[in-house]
């Protein structure tokens, strides 16, 4: 009887948010609602607040549930309004967001609320910067369209590959960045070769943060868990993406819904709390623009539900039936014997994008990046040894071809 009169339901939440109409536009709403314990309210807040965690040696406590902002926010502000609102004060965005219109909808939130600036965490990356002179060409840049004199963290790399990309000139530019109050904090964004980029930080002077994929498919990589030990002891903060790991459309998947939905949550909340069973992971960052999801993100995080042990068994085994739909990014073993096809571990990531991640035009603007030369030659690879080597068994040409068919 106490548990259920300390419980809130879907329907008090969406009401709490000012928008229970949006109810019947997702679906089983009231089926597959968590049921979330209510946490102690803040002083100045009749909402529930979402935890936080120190973000490493920042020493800032953040929020666990972090705010990405790959969509265009001028047009969608009530997301930065309602995520603030329930205590979601790490916002995340890039350079190269929607051609600048995410950063330039956060600047549009601060100009018109500047006194919420100092509520935020605020991250910003240098997409596409390749040395010191680029990184500085596009933090300037953002903190015009932030309407913000500092940025919090700033990844002097986004989509680090390889760990010589954060050479000696830009750790030092990230200082001179802090010494100057431009940022406070420095770091890398990394899809690719993770445990291997992770390990060679941790042994690194001048990274404060890092983002990288981390989801249920990789806590049993021994290389990955050997490298978030490393990165937790030197004290970098650690911010998990791309938690929910893709979504294969099998029975296993039918499977692994119904499981959790059993359990009073959404296979997708389960992924984020497994992330965050981890206290290692300050935060785990998800949200694409979808105010229902980000809905049910926070109500992941709010509920206080601890995953149990045949949780954590049934995704290791959904994990292992369905790993040859998965990439997990080691991009080098790819790499090495594609030599003519430098692109190809990019090109499975971006149809992550395309059939997973409901993101069509990110993964065509991604692709449209690759030089044409290399586009036009992907169809005329062998892919056979990279195929006989991939860990997960993915069909990597198959794949190529449907991403030529449909990214083209």
């Amino acid at each position: 009887m106490k548990e259920k009169k300390n419980l809130i339901n879907r329907r008090n939440l969406l009401k709490s948010f000012g928008i229970a109409g949006l109810g019947s536009v997702i679906a089983r709403a009231e089926d597959i609602a968590p049921k979330i314990k209510e946490q102690e309210k803040d002083k100045k807040s009749k909402n529930p607040q979402v935890p936080r965690r120190v973000l490493g040696k920042t020493g800032v406590s953040v929020s666990t549930l972090a705010l990405g902002t790959l969509f265009n926010v001028i047009e969608n502000q009530i997301m930065l309004r309602k995520a603030l609102q329930w205590g979601v004060n790490y916002w995340d965005t890039a350079y190269g967001y929607t051609g600048g219109n995410s950063e330039l909808g956060i600047g549009k939130f601060f100009k018109k609320n500047p006194e919420k600036r100092k509520e935020v965490f605020l991250v910003s990356k240098a997409s596409g910067a390749k040395n010191a002179e680029d990184a500085e060409s596009r933090l300037q840049e953002s903190l015009k369209r932030l309407n913000t004199d500092y940025i919090d963290l700033y990844y002097g790399v986004h989509v680090l590959n390889d760990i010589s990309q954060m050479s000696d000139e830009l750790i030092k530019w990230g200082e001179s960045a802090k010494k100057r109050k431009l940022i406070k904090h420095f770091g890398f964004s990394t899809h690719k070769n993770m445990a291997d980029n992770l390990m060679a930080a941790s042994k690194m002077k001048g990274i404060d943060a890092i983002l990288s994929t981390y989801n249920f498919r990789l806590t049993k990589d021994q290389k990955m868990q050997d490298a978030i030990q490393a990165c937790h002891e030197a004290g970098i903060g650690l911010t998990a993406m791309k938690t929910q790991g893709v979504k294969i459309e099998t029975s296993e998947d039918k499977e692994l819904t119904e499981h959790f939905l059993s359990r009073g949550f959404t296979e997708g909340q389960a992924k984020i709390k497994m992330v965050l069973e981890d206290k290692r992971i300050a935060s785990a960052c998800v949200g694409r623009g979808n105010l229902s999801h980000l809905i049910q993100n926070i109500a992941a995080v709010l509920d206080k539900t601890k995953l149990a042990k045949e949780d954590f068994d049934f995704f290791e085994q959904y994990a292992q039936k369905t790993c040859d739909g998965y990439c997990t990014a080691c991009g080098h073993i790819c790499d090495s014997v594609l030599t003519d096809s430098p692109y190809t571990s990019e090109i499975l990531r971006y149809m992550m994008y395309y059939n997973s991640y409901g993101e069509p035009d990110y993964a065509r603007e991604l692709f449209a990046k690759i030089p044409a030369d290399v586009r036009n030659n992907l169809l005329n690879i062998d892919y056979n040894q990279a195929e006989k080597r991939c860990p997960q068994n993915l069909p990597i040409a198959k794949i190529i071809a449907e991403a030529v068919e449909k990214l083209a």
